[in-house]
This record gives C-alpha cells, structure tokens and sequence, in this order.
C-alpha cells in the first residue's frame, strides 16, 4: 500500500507537492507569529479565514474533478451536498452557543424570533459534536447515493443529468428558505461563538483551522489520485471515453458511477463543514444553481481530468474573485463567463494543459 502511494508521483513531483503543504501549515502561520506587523512578510490573521475558505473550494473542486473530470459525469448541484456538511456543522455551532445568544434562551435566536417554543427533533444531537461529525461524514454520501441510484439506474446522462441536479439544487434552496423548516430561512446560521469550547473570534482558532483544512486538503488529495491511478479509476476513465464499451466487456457502470459519486459528494460534505466555522455563516445562498455552476468552472479553468488543475483553478477564479468583488464588482460575472468560453474555446485542458503542452514542447526542441 506504501508502495503504490509512493509512486503517485515522481520524487520531484513529491518534493514539490510537500514543499507546498510545508510553506502552508508551517510557513505562513510562522509569518504571522514572527515577522514584524509593519513588515511585508507579515501575514494579517484575517488572511487565514481567507486562505481557509480557498482550501475549502479546492476540496469541492477535486470532488468535481472526480465525478466530471474521470468519470464524464457534469454535476451542476454539488453546491447541495457542500451545503449538507455545512449546515450539519452549523446546527452544531448554533446548539454550542447556549444561552449567550441575543435571547439569552437554550434555542437559538431564530427560532425565538420566529416564536418557536421548541428544538425541532432533528436538531436534536447536535450539541454533540460527534454526533455532528457522523452526521457530516453520513448525509451528504447519503443523499447522493440515494439521488444517484435512482438517477444512474434511469440511465439519466449527459445534458439531462446535468438538468436535474440543478433542478435538484433549486429545489433544495427554495425548501431551506421557507422559516418553518427550521434552518434559519433567509438569514441561515450565523453569529456562531465557539468550536470545541474555543473562540472562533481568535486568531489561534482561525489558524488551526486553516491549518486542519491544508492537512485534510492534501490526505483528499493523496487519496483521490490513488483512486484515479489504480484499477478502479481506470475504470471509470474507460467509462467516460465510451461507457457502452465497457458495459459489453462486462462491468456494470451503475455500480462504479454511484461509487464515485457517493464519494464526491461525501468529500464535497467535508468541506462544507470546514468552510462554515472560518467564514461565519451558511444559508440558502450556497446552493443556488449560479454556485454550483461556478464550481463546475473551477474544474474546467484549472484543467479536468487532472486532479491538480482542480486545485490550481479554484485558487485562480476565487483569488479574482476576492479582487473583482473590490476593485471592481459589476464586471466580475461577465469576467467570469469570457474566461469560461475562452478557456472552452481555446484551452479544453486548463491552465494545466497549457503548461504540459509547453513542457512537451520544450522537451521535444531539446531531443531535436
């Protein structure tokens, strides 16, 4: 197992890939403890919250890569099964506020607000934050599974698959924004305290949170190109160059397809639970169908089908996001629909692709 790890990437590749995880758990956070506020080498703590959320979207980016990039199935709803992990993790930040909320009561404020008199039963247990851990761990691998089977056993593909789970996200976001679910309508979860017993006002918290995010950002990723290099990921590669093909050589692809499906949406779970407690809030708006699409745009700029495009492409699109939406707020969609028709257009494998085709190209004028 060691072994076949190992050989996921070259020494070079490793070295790199380890240089980058040590410049963020380890640099980074020594640049805000040691360097000077007045230096240009000082990283602000509000970065952290920032450099989180980036690693919270390379994780939803990678678990699209795998259902889109490797298997040829465009998902367009995984906005829900980020918003399932994340609203399980708020209920539980919500239920760890006890009575410092404004109402000074054992329910939370919306809910006093609304005249609730009271806890809803499937709020119940999530003042336990392992039971919050499993119910992240289970509901969104849950709800695809049972989304997926029914949709690949339909034999639902292509365009029409990318349809319903948008239909599907819609759907969703207009339940979560009716008061009497219990979720918090319009407004969502917010005003959260605590983690675990520790401020999230603090910027040690902050820290060890971006810290935890990098950690589970680079296991994700470690795991997901073992799937994709082993026996059950050629599979899947076989099944979105000619899925008829490999059912006449015996496999059945439902089986296969749900599977990694199920795994997306479980990785796309996880990173919703760590996104909610670094940027302070979740509410119906992280699964309107715009999000989800944008995502799927995230794969697409970095390069799909290469696992660290994925990553490259979220970084890219968020970081001019973060810039579009100061310096320039009303030309950030329309910049971010030229980019995806250019990219489309002229580069089909990303900014990755770019760089290998310039590699490739740079290897052949040195042999000739």
């Amino acid at each position: 197992m060691i072994k076949q790890i190992i050989k996921l990437h070259s020494l070079k590749g490793w070295l790199f890939t380890f240089s980058l995880l040590g410049i963020a758990i380890i640099l980074l956070p020594l640049l805000n403890i040691f360097a000077p506020e007045n230096s240009f080498l000082h990283i602000p703590d509000y970065m952290f919250s920032l450099f989180g959320k980036y690693l919270c979207y390379a994780l939803v980016a990678l678990a699209i890569d795998l259902i889109w990039g490797y298997t040829g199935v465009l998902s367009l709803g995984h906005g829900v099964f980020f918003s399932l992990g994340g609203y399980a993790m708020g209920m539980y930040l919500m239920r760890s506020i006890g009575k410092e909320g404004v109402y000074k009561s054992e329910l939370p404020d919306f809910m006093i607000f609304l005249d609730w008199k009271e806890l809803p039963w499937y709020w119940w247990g999530f003042d336990s934050f392992i039971f919050t851990f499993f119910v992240i761990l289970i509901m969104p691998g849950l709800f695809a599974f049972i989304f997926g089977y029914f949709a690949f056993k339909s034999r639902i593909k292509g365009v029409y698959f990318a349809i319903i789970t948008q239909a599907m996200t819609y759907a969703l976001m207009l339940l979560f924004f009716r008061n009497n679910t219990g979720f918090g309508g319009n407004n969502g979860l917010t005003d959260f305290k605590k983690i675990l017993g520790y401020s999230l006002q603090e910027p040690s918290t902050k820290m060890s949170l971006y810290i935890l995010t990098a950690i589970v950002l680079f296991i994700f990723y470690v795991v997901a190109r073992f799937v994709v290099q082993s026996k059950f990921g050629r599979v899947l590669t076989a099944i979105r160059d000619s899925e008829n093909r490999v059912m006449f050589s015996g496999y059945n692809t439902l089986n296969y397809k749900l599977a990694i499906w199920t795994i997306s949406a479980f990785i796309c779970g996880i990173a919703g639970a760590l996104y909610v407690p670094q940027v302070g809030i979740v509410n119906p708006s992280e699964m309107q169908p715009s999000n989800s699409i944008e995502m799927a745009i995230w794969v697409a700029v970095g390069g799909r089908g290469t696992l660290s495009g994925a990553l490259v492409g979220a970084g890219l699109v968020n970081g001019a996001k973060s810039w579009f939406t100061v310096a320039a707020p009303d030309y950030w969609l329309y910049f971010l629909g030229i980019l995806f028709i250019v990219v489309t257009l002229f580069f089909p494998k990303g900014f990755v692709g770019i760089f290998s085709r310039l590699r490739i190209k740079r290897k052949g004028n040195q042999n000739g």
